[in-house]
C-alpha cells in the first residue's frame, strides 16, 4: 500500500534533475525559464566542444572543451566526473573533477578533495580541501589599485639618485672643470 511518507523518502533519494538534465516540474515553462534559481546541467554522457555562455548556474559532469563563461551572479560546478579543458569564468566556481585552462572566479574558487586544476587561476577567495591538486599560476586576493611596494622602491631609487648628485659633488665637478 502506498503511503505519503514513502513518497517523501523517494523524492529525497532521487536526483532533483530529470533525465534531460532539467529540474522536475509539471510546468515545462518554469523549468526552462531564466529565473534566478534555475540551473542547467551537462551530464556525464554529454561532450561539448565550443563556447558555453549563460546567466544561470551550471553543473558540469561531462566533457567540455573550449570556453565556459557565466555572467551575472552565477555559480559553475564541475562535478566529480567532469572533465573540462576550457577557460572558465564565473562569479563562483566549485571544482570536484578535472579542469585544464585559465580559471577566473570573480568571487570564490573552491577545490574539493577530488578536484584537480592545471593552469592559471585568478580569484578573490580560494579554498582548497585535503587531497585536491592545483598546478600553475595562482593570483588570489583583491587586487590593489596602487602598489605600495613599487612606490617605495621608486622613492628609494629617487633618493639614491639625489644623494649621488648632491650640491657638494656638483660644486667640486665645476671647480675641477674650471681648473
Amino acid at each position: 500500500m502506498w503511503k505519503k511518507d514513502d513518497a517523501k523518502f523517494q523524492s529525497v533519494v532521487e536526483s532533483p534533475l530529470g533525465t534531460a538534465g532539467f529540474p522536475h516540474s509539471s510546468d515545462s515553462s518554469n523549468a526552462l525559464s531564466g529565473s534566478p534559481r534555475a540551473s542547467a546541467s551537462i551530464s556525464q554522457g554529454i561532450r561539448i566542444k565550443g563556447e558555453v555562455t549563460g546567466t544561470e548556474d551550471l553543473f558540469v559532469d561531462g566533457f567540455v572543451e573550449g570556453k565556459l563563461n557565466l555572467t551575472a551572479n552565477c555559480c559553475l560546478t564541475v562535478g566529480p566526473n567532469g572533465n573540462v579543458k576550457a577557460d572558465l569564468n564565473a562569479r563562483e566556481i566549485i571544482v570536484r573533477g578535472k579542469v585544464e585552462g585559465k580559471v577566473i572566479a570573480r568571487d570564490k574558487l573552491q577545490i574539493g578533495s577530488t578536484g584537480q586544476i592545471t593552469g592559471e587561476v585568478q580569484t578573490d577567495r580560494l579554498a582548497i580541501e585535503d587531497g585536491a591538486t592545483l598546478r600553475g599560476k595562482v593570483e588570489a586576493g583583491k587586487l590593489e589599485v596602487s602598489r605600495p611596494a613599487e612606490t617605495k622602491t621608486v622613492a628609494a631609487a629617487a633618493a639614491a639618485n639625489t644623494t649621488k648628485s648632491s650640491p657638494q659633488h656638483s660644486a667640486l665637478d665645476s671647480e675641477t672643470a674650471a681648473d
